[in-house]
This record gives structure tokens, C-alpha cells and sequence, in this order.
């Protein structure tokens, strides 16, 4: 017989450690670059996108077209990176089992 008052303390257990996984993923940090370190982002390990640094070289007024090309390539990749964190935070949680829509 199921006995819901262990499954119930085990649920709030598991709630508790996915909750402080959470808040963890918003103090990692993770740095990307692209053209060669003239784009940078920082993400949170939960996809925020925290800061964006641009090397003055880059800024080109003649040239707009190539700066944003930079800079969705450094945050696409930063976003990823973030992503692939936060699968691997929660995979020590779940015992390496995909759990459909997190973090994803």
C-alpha cells in the first residue's frame, strides 16, 4: 500500500533540492565570446542574459550589420552554455534521468 505521508515528505524533499538548485543556477555564471573576444556575454546558469561587453574596435557605423551578427552569435552560445549547466545541475538530482521540459 502507497504510504502518502512518506511520499508527501519525500515530494517536499525533492521540491526543496530542486528549489536550491535553482538558486544556485542564478549565481553561476557563464562567459561567452564571439569575433574573435570583440563580443562578450554572461548569462546565469538560468539563460539570463547578465552583461554584454563590446571592444570599441568593433563599433563600426558603417558596419551595424556585422556587430549584431556578433552579438546574437555570443548570446546564442552563452544561452546554450547555460542551458547544458542547468541540465547537468538537475541530472545529479535526478539521477541522470531527462525530465521533459526543464530547463529546456
Amino acid at each position: 500500500m502507497l504510504d502518502l505521508k512518506s511520499f508527501s515528505k519525500q515530494a517536499k524533499k525533492l521540491q526543496k533540492l530542486f528549489d536550491d538548485i535553482q538558486k544556485d543556477l542564478l549565481n553561476k555564471r557563464i562567459e561567452t565570446t564571439s569575433g574573435g573576444g570583440m563580443v562578450t556575454v554572461v548569462a546565469d546558469g538560468q539563460q539570463n542574459i547578465v552583461e554584454i561587453k563590446i571592444d570599441p574596435k568593433v563599433v563600426d557605423p558603417n558596419d551595424v550589420e556585422m556587430l549584431e551578427d556578433l552579438i546574437v552569435a555570443a548570446v546564442n552560445e552563452a544561452k546554450k552554455k547555460a542551458q547544458e549547466l542547468a541540465s547537468e545541475e538537475l541530472s545529479k538530482l535526478t539521477g541522470g534521468i531527462k525530465l521533459p521540459g526543464m530547463f529546456t
